[in-house]
């Protein structure tokens, strides 16, 4: 029975992490392919190559039995396999709800998902007692700040792009002024978003004064070669205002590229734990027969939730990306690379706080700060209505849904 168990787990571990892929990984590069700055199908290539390489390089190796500490995993502790049926209800209700939300291209967050469907477990096996209340208002909050601040960081960066290159009589002299100091800025985000917490596989454990230096040093490194390269950009001997435009936009879309890898590869490594975590938990328990707090992750999990991931991108991710990129706002590179900025920014932001928070809700957030920032009227609501309805009953139907499945589960199994 272990056996079968353990068969039917890993399956729908692979098929939890493909539909990650489709619907969660494939927000990192909609505003590229949007924008046009990256075609659909490098897109998905590149999508797909960074999420794994950063679900197994820097992917963690341990994981919580009970991520976000929003149930006690106290009440499993005499009845083990309460917990290999719970986390396996969690995979599969997961599952099934981001493909029935990829279907209709929505971007719902994994990781709401994943907490719905175990606040579903917690009560269903613990009671109301064994939730975490304050710790899931915690996480609550986080979802709405996310978007929030990635909206107001993107409108504030778009605002400054638009007073100071788009909106002039010389965008191209203007964007390769700036540009260097853009590239400044991204550098030490995203270098800093990858050393400090971020490469839990090596082991390196840099603190933050540390990072911080090499970050400023990365930045400093890629301001100088900004400088160079740009200098190899002639200007027109006559200069027409579209080609200037145009040239700018150029630039934009190679800064935005940039950023759109870095969503990729922090996406691998963050959120594979949300495929393989409640897998790595299955597996463990039927080992030992015992509920251990924190688990080793074998690399042989990682690699299954990076593949499915990649998998997912590949075979389905194209719906999203339409969403994202396309529907919510008209996009170009410089305000593709206004979004990448403000959800970036965002994450890193939270992560050195502590706080849980939404890769989705904050890009989504981030494309709307973008639209508002040229104007409320270029924002397609009704395609934002759908989104935000998605994500209001996202919860409530992943909770209910991992009850009827546990209770199933059950009865098959126990």
């Amino acid at each position: 029975m272990e056996t079968i168990i353990l068969v039917v787990a890993i399956s729908f571990g692979f098929y939890m992490a493909w539909n990650i892929g489709a619907n969660d990984a494939a927000n990192s590069m909609g505003t590229s392919v949007g924008s046009g700055a990256l075609t659909l199908k490098q897109a998905v290539i590149a999508a797909s190559f960074f999420s794994f390489i950063g679900a197994i390089l820097l992917g963690g190796d341990v994981t919580n039995t009970i991520r976000k500490g929003m149930i006690d995993p106290a009440i499993f502790v005499d009845a083990p396999f309460s917990l290999v049926y719970g986390m396996l209800a969690a995979l599969i209700t997961t599952g099934l709800w981001l493909q029935l939300a990829t279907y209709y291209g929505l971007p719902v967050s994994t990781t709401h998902s994943i907490v719905g469907a175990i606040i579903g477990i917690g009560f269903i096996v613990g009671g109301l007692d064994a939730l975490n209340i304050k710790k899931i208002l915690q996480i609550f909050a986080s979802w709405v700040l996310s978007p929030v601040c990635g909206s107001l960081i993107a409108f504030i960066v778009f605002t400054f792009i638009k007073k100071k290159i788009i909106d002039t009589e010389t965008p191209l002299l203007n964007v390769k002024t700036q540009a260097p100091y853009l590239v400044f800025t991204v550098f030490i985000i995203l270098t800093l978003s990858l050393i400090y917490k971020g490469m839990k596989n090596l082991h390196l454990n840099i603190p933050f004064d540390k990072a911080l230096v090499i970050s400023t040093g990365a930045g400093i490194l890629s301001f100088l070669t900004c400088v160079l390269l740009i200098k190899k950009i002639k200007d027109d001997q006559e200069s027409v205002l579209e080609i200037e435009f145009n040239r700018m936009e150029k630039i934009f879309g190679h800064l935005q590229i940039l950023t759109a890898f870095y969503v990729a590869l922090a996406f691998g490594a963050n959120d594979v734990a949300n495929a393989i975590g409640p897998l790595a938990a299955i597996v463990s328990v039927i080992q030992t027969n015992t509920v251990a707090m924190k688990i080793e992750v074998p690399i042989w999990i990682l690699a299954l939730g990076g593949t499915g991931i990649a998998i997912g991108i590949c075979t389905w991710g194209y719906k999203v990306i339409e969403t994202t990129g396309k529907k919510i706002t008209e996009l170009t590179p410089s305000r593709g690379f206004s979004a990448e900025f403000g959800t970036a920014t965002t994450v890193l932001a939270c992560s050195l706080l502590g706080l849980p928070v939404s890769t989705t809700h904050t890009l989504v957030g981030s494309i709307i700060g973008v639209g508002v920032a040229r104007g409320i009227a270029t924002l397609n609501f009704q395609v934002v209505k759908n989104i935000v309805f998605s994500w209001i009953i996202t919860l409530p139907i992943t909770a209910i849904l991992s009850i009827i499945i546990y209770k199933i589960l059950v009865l098959l199994f126990a």
